[in-house]
């Protein structure tokens, strides 16, 4: 219980649980060939994105075409990474029964092992959301991101930690299934960490081999010149998803909750936490699909395996349930998300300041006597 839901009552919970697993039926059972035409368009303009940067980069010497080519191919990186990668390994066209587009075979542009990040996000991250000791996506397990996370000195630097966590994000990404935390206390599997990161250690071979090398070799005399362009695209790539995603977890009144929460959590309960553990991006079309549709995270927690094309006509229902049951939306346009992150981000570096405790629960009435 919060004090944004401590109005709510178990049938309410149990309402919001039906009225929630209802859109997702409808919107299940509506899935169908223009779902699947999206996603497809979605997938040749990624690759005619890349194709054209890289062969503008065989000329990357030349500043138009170095300009054009690096955008091109950050544009391409990011909706891979965004729309294509996080959405097709969430599983949200494996109803599709397409082998090329499928969670289990799906291997994204990232130097994070795809099956990793799997478990991190899929499984522990959308199970515990906004949990604080069991999701580790609260703060990346470097940030104070919330007065309810201990302050400690580290943090003073966190603004900084942050800017660098941005520019290389698929590293911090891909180092976040090790659980650092256990690893530094002796309380991880040796075995299990040494297996994790050597399929790092692979993946990201994999990546500089592609990125750093073979496609500066290929541009010849111009080599330097297109491997700046592929370290430029990549961090632009990761400066974009850090901001979107950590846009959609951290602005404004975005709560946390403490493992407690966890006793017995109904479906409902589950359905509430993920309202008002997210936040979403207000814009138009292209904001949303560069962003993976991830603007509409409130929805993308409730349902993380409907297809992304389907969370703007879903969120207009959402946003009158939690209207109806008294509950926050939060949204906003990017600035202002960025500002209210990076102001939280600032703030935490400090001590303090504490939270209001929970609402106690209200004394039972005294029986009338008869």
């Amino acid at each position: 219980m919060t004090a944004t839901t401590a109005h709510l009552t178990a049938d309410d919970h149990a309402a919001i649980a039906r009225e929630l697993d209802a859109l997702r039926a409808e919107i299940t059972a509506d899935l169908g060939d223009r779902d699947a035409a999206y996603i497809h368009r979605v997938i040749r303009t990624q690759r005619a994105l890349e194709i054209g940067g890289r062969a503008l980069l065989l000329a990357s010497s030349l500043p138009p075409a170095w300009v054009a080519g690096t955008a091109a191919l950050a544009l391409a990186k990011i909706l891979e990474n965004m729309e294509i990668g996080h959405n097709v390994m969430h599983g949200q066209w494996d109803w599709m029964r397409d082998p090329k587009i499928h969670s289990m075979t799906w291997e994204w542009d990232n130097v994070s092992p795809a099956e990793q990040w799997k478990h991190s996000h899929n499984v522990v991250h959308h199970t515990f959301t906004n949990i604080l000791g069991r999701d580790k996506d609260v703060g990346y397990g470097i940030l104070r991101v919330a007065p309810e996370q201990p302050w400690h000195p580290m943090y003073l630097a966190q603004p900084l930690v942050n800017v660098l966590l941005a520019m290389f994000f698929e590293y911090g990404v891909a180092v976040h299934d090790l659980e650092i935390d256990k690893v530094l206390a002796g309380t991880d599997d040796p075995e299990e960490t040494r297996a994790k990161l050597a399929a790092i250690k692979r993946k990201i071979r994999r990546q500089w081999a592609k990125d750093y090398l073979a496609f500066p070799l290929l541009s010849g005399p111009q080599f330097l010149s297109t491997l700046a362009a592929n370290f430029t695209a990549n961090a632009v790539r990761n400066v974009w998803a850090h901001m979107v995603i950590f846009c959609g977890h951290f602005p404004g009144d975005v709560e946390v909750f403490t493992e407690d929460r966890l006793d017995g959590e109904t479906k409902g309960e589950w359905y509430v936490r993920q309202l008002v553990g997210s936040a979403n991006i207000s814009g138009g079309w292209l904001l949303h699909l560069m962003t993976g549709n991830l603007s509409h995270q409130i929805e993308h927690h409730l349902f993380p395996d409907l297809p992304s094309n389907r969370y703007a006509e879903i969120a207009p229902r959402v946003r009158d349930l939690c209207a109806r049951y008294g509950l926050p939306y939060h949204t906003g346009p990017l600035p202002r998300q960025v500002a209210s992150t990076w102001k939280k981000i600032v703030r935490y570096a400090f001590p303090g300041p504490r939270r209001p405790r929970r609402p106690e629960p209200a004394p039972a009435a005294a029986p009338v006597a008869a």
